[in-house]
């Protein structure tokens, strides 16, 4: 039998963005720095698929605002937006309540259960967006999680000949070409590069045949925490492994109860709530509830392989 390459002790939390970890969009800041009416703005966006489309031109829906930012940049709507600022602006990111202290509280629960210590178990935190990555990275979430799936923006691309130059640092500039991107159908990758541990040991690729047993975040183990239709393809594998969906809801700036509701009448989340994380609230009660029955079946799992292992034959 191979080397594990892991206890697969650790219970990985992962959490869509916008009107999950914080009430709105995290555009919003941007277009407050700017003076940009964001209605104007995503009505714009709204359009893009059929102008592109009368022009014979196909786009990503999900990342057309992305393109739509750059134009802004061009046209100087947008001045100066480097990512420096975008960072800077992510501080002004306003987080749901309860928020970061709930990721800093399962850490903590983890540590009171004894069997939990005594096996290892471990809790992680993940935030998988089609948004904007250097803004997360500015939030208050920053020190509270383990890894970041989103979308990255280019200052300078590299011009044609770069390998052939002496690289030359050429300072900050606006951000002009779209870098990583993430739509709502590759946060499964993420979800496998998390289950595969990719994100730990890059020698490994998410498209490397692992088995099962030597993946360091069994689905099993994984939570995932979003609030829209765009996040069925994550829900969906979930919820087909074992693993736990919780779909939460706003309900200022923008009321999207029924949204959330529509996905728990067809069956693609286990549960539902408000994103308010504060303790007492729906929401921490489910999710610190799914902490522990899946650190307890790992307690459980573990303690059945030790069960297995034959015993030495005795004195006759």
């Amino acid at each position: 039998m191979p080397v594990p390459l892991h206890t697969q002790t650790v219970i990985a939390f992962i959490w869509d963005f916008d009107r999950t970890l914080i009430p709105g969009n995290m555009q919003e800041p941007i277009f407050a720095e700017y003076g940009v009416d964001p209605d104007t703005f995503w009505t714009e966006v709204g359009g893009l698929p059929d102008y592109y489309a009368e022009r014979g031109v196909l786009i990503q829906r999900d990342t057309a605002y992305l393109g739509h930012l750059l134009t802004y940049v061009r046209e100087g709507i947008f001045e100066d937006l480097t990512n420096r600022k975008l960072k800077t602006l992510g501080e002004r990111l306003e987080p749901a309540p309860g928020m970061p202290e709930f990721m800093k509280a399962t850490q903590e629960r983890i540590a009171e259960i004894p069997e939990f210590v005594a096996e290892g178990i471990t809790c992680e935190h993940y935030i998988v967006s089609t948004g904007i990555r250097p803004m997360i990275e500015g939030s208050v979430f920053a020190p509270f999680i383990d890894g970041i799936w989103a979308n990255t923006l280019i200052e300078r691309p590299a011009p044609p000949g770069y390998l052939e130059r002496l690289p030359v640092d050429d300072g900050e500039a606006p951000v002009s070409h779209l870098g990583y991107t993430l739509d709502n159908t590759s946060k499964t990758r993420a979800i496998f590069e998390i289950n595969k541990g990719v994100n730990k040991n890059p020698e490994i690729d998410v498209n490397s045949q692992v088995a099962p047993s030597q993946r360091r975040v069994p689905l099993r183990n994984m939570i995932y925490i979003a609030d829209g239709p765009s996040d069925v393809p994550v829900f969906s594998i979930l919820n087909a492994n074992g693993g736990k969906t919780l779909g939460v809801y706003t309900l200022e700036p923008k009321n999207n109860h029924r949204q959330v509701k529509q996905l728990q009448e067809q069956g693609r989340i286990q549960g539902m709530a408000e994103a308010d994380y504060r303790p007492g609230k729906a929401a921490h009660l489910w999710l610190m509830d799914s902490l522990e029955q899946i650190g307890y079946e790992i307690v459980e799992a573990r303690r059945q392989t030790v069960a297995n292992i034959p015993k030495p034959p005795g004195h006759v």
